[in-house]
């Protein structure tokens, strides 16, 4: 607004900068899928407690495997889920209702996500204790977080009852190796609740999407949900005690291990994505690198929405650099990014090289963002030596 002057004074005029700010996207936002006693059907439901899923779905003995999930995503830090409840269908306990065909209007199963305008993690824990989930559930699941941007936190296989067991099992398991997915092994060890005194073998999956949701509010998605501060609350114990060598195997295949050491208790000892084994050299090898690209992506997609109309030219360019710049400033300054100086971290390009006459014709404008992400120091090599005084 134009200031009015008409006597000797200092005047004050607000300008717009042009900056339209970027907000980041929530990034520990998780899905549940699968059979509960009650509740809604095929449609997903907001929860910020365990009580509000008990209240929504149900509670008592016996417990389901979604029941134990949900519990320690909560336990572990997590304070945003999407429920989707799937009834019995043609195969045993749900199963095909989870990955039933993406028709009618008619979203069910795993699409009734479809309905949730964001989730960043997905979890479709085991059909019961000895019951996986099926080949097609887990296929569906996979190519559902790639559409959507999101991260399938997968559970092993029931049947893995071994260290080889999970090595020998797992392409057969997992054919599809995905950046869109983390495989965390063994299950784990928790109190039962029907019965005073005594454990049961619970999935990871929830308790591992609650750690990430914790570190992520505590650190940023940037950082990995592993290692000694990643402890697994809630839960008494593995199923299986894993060795160094076993480890060792299991990382190199793009397996996450769930470990125990002394006064830690129960952590999360991987941040491998299920393209992270060491032969693959993917460049989406670790999940905190995964996430954070998703989060950029689609924190940028939505902090743009206002160009959709606007002149597809310099002054409109030079508006979407200034934004994006900002966002990504801002990240890292928080230390998302690698290098000692924002050039060195990050840059953004929007002009005339990444948008040209013809693809102003077809109005597209193209933004090109990159940046230096950090990644897991997972071998800290140290070198000893002794030093002896010299006589003289």
């Amino acid at each position: 607004m134009a200031v009015e002057i008409n006597y000797p004074a200092v005047y004050v005029e607000e300008v717009s900068t042009g900056v339209h700010p970027i907000e980041g996207v929530s990034t520990s936002t998780t899905a549940f899928v699968g059979p509960a006693r009650s509740g809604p059907l095929d449609s997903p439901v907001h929860i910020e407690s365990y009580r509000d899923y008990e209240q929504t779905f149900g509670s008592g003995p016996p417990a389901a495997s979604l029941d134990h999930a949900v519990r320690l995503f909560f336990e572990n830090g997590g304070s945003d889920a999407l429920v989707v409840r799937v009834g019995a269908s043609r195969g045993a306990l749900g199963d095909s209702a989870i990955s039933a065909p993406r028709l009618e209007a008619a979203k069910r199963g795993l699409w009734a996500l479809d309905k949730a305008k964001c989730f960043n993690l997905l979890c479709i824990p085991p059909l019961a204790d000895d019951k996986d989930i099926g080949p097609q559930t887990r296929a569906a699941a996979i190519r559902y977080c790639e559409q959507r941007g999101a991260l399938f936190i997968a559970d092993p296989s029931v049947a893995w009852q071994s260290a080889s067991q999970a090595i020998a099992g797992l392409n057969a398991t997992f054919p599809t190796r995905s950046s869109h997915v983390a495989l965390f092994f063994p299950f784990l060890q928790a109190a039962d609740p029907a019965r005073a005194g005594k454990t049961m073998t619970v999935a990871p999956c929830g308790a591992v999407a609650g750690v990430m949701a914790r570190t992520d509010a505590l650190r940023g998605v940037w950082r990995p949900a592993a290692g000694t501060e990643a402890t697994l609350k809630g839960v008494t114990g593995l199923a299986l005690k894993l060795n160094d060598s076993q480890n060792g195997a299991l990382n190199a295949l793009g397996v996450n291990c769930l470990r125990s050491f002394g006064r830690s208790g129960p952590v999360v000892w991987g941040a491998r994505t299920l393209a992270g084994a060491d032969q693959a050299a993917s460049e989406w090898k670790y999940i905190p690198v995964r996430r954070l690209a998703l989060f950029v992506e689609e924190s940028i997609k939505r902090g743009i929405r206002w160009t959709a109309f606007e002149p597809n030219a310099e002054p409109t360019w030079a508006k979407i650099r200034l934004s994006v710049g900002a966002f990504m400033d801002r990240l890292f300054r928080n230390g998302a990014f690698q290098g000692r100086t924002a050039r060195d971290a990050y840059f953004v390009k929007c002009d005339g090289t990444t948008t040209s006459q013809s693809d102003i014709d077809a109005g597209l404008t193209n933004v090109v963002v990159g940046f230096a992400p950090l990644k897991p120091a997972e071998f800290v090599i140290i070198t000893i030596g002794q030093w002896r005084e010299k006589k003289p």
